[in-house]
């Protein structure tokens, strides 16, 4: 009996190259939610990271032979694709599009922050998670792609690194400066009863 084993993003991205439309298509599907919610999370814009996203993989099927493997993973290579995508966009528009109050799409609260019969609770806690997710948008986008990478995407320093073209050391001194930045705007946005401290930003996106 033949044992059916998972492609891994390579032998998908070969396959795409020689013509193989399933395997863009299983490649794409892997892939495609966590560029737009790293595109959504940097730019704050549904729009741009809608784009953001088809443009990444329309620069994959154009250049697949510029991954390379020895270097990082696919994730972390489309990552950098859509990172600077959306810094050209940045540099272009020169505005970053606040998001909506919405529960109804890829940013939705963590079901375990809004469990429970206590309608001001939520209340309360939703107030607090559109706190900080204004409060990383209002990051210099150079803390907040570590803060993205790393907190809500849950990468190591050397993916992040990979992914912003830096010294891992770097990674690390910007996401701790970029934590104390968090802090202080959280405690200047807080709730009296509030504890900003323990706000873990990965927890306000799903």
């Amino acid at each position: 009996m033949t044992l059916q084993t998972t492609p891994s993003d390579l032998d998908l991205l070969r396959l795409m190259s020689a013509g193989d439309e399933h395997a863009f298509t299983t490649l794409y599907r892997r892939r495609q939610g966590g560029v737009y919610r790293f595109a959504l999370q940097m730019s704050g814009s549904h729009a741009v990271a809608e784009d953001v996203t088809q443009e990444v993989f329309m620069f994959l099927i154009r250049e697949a032979e510029r991954y390379d493997p020895s270097r990082g993973s696919m994730a972390a290579y489309l990552y950098g694709i859509a990172r600077n995508l959306v810094l050209r966009r940045f540099e272009r528009d020169r505005l970053l599009v606040p998001f909506a109050e919405t529960d109804a799409d890829n940013t939705t609260v963590h079901p375990a922050m809004i469990a429970g019969d206590d309608p001001l609770g939520d209340l309360t806690r939703n107030e607090m998670i559109g706190i900080v997710r204004s409060s990383i948008l209002a990051l210099p986008a150079h803390y907040r792609e570590v803060v993205v990478l790393c907190e809500l995407h849950e990468m190591s320093y050397a993916e992040a690194a990979n992914v912003v073209g830096c010294a891992v050391g770097t990674v690390r001194s910007r996401l701790h400066r970029a934590r104390a930045l968090l802090v202080e705007k959280l405690r200047a946005g807080r709730d009296r009863d509030s504890d900003p401290e323990h706000v873990n930003p990965a927890r306000c996106f799903a």
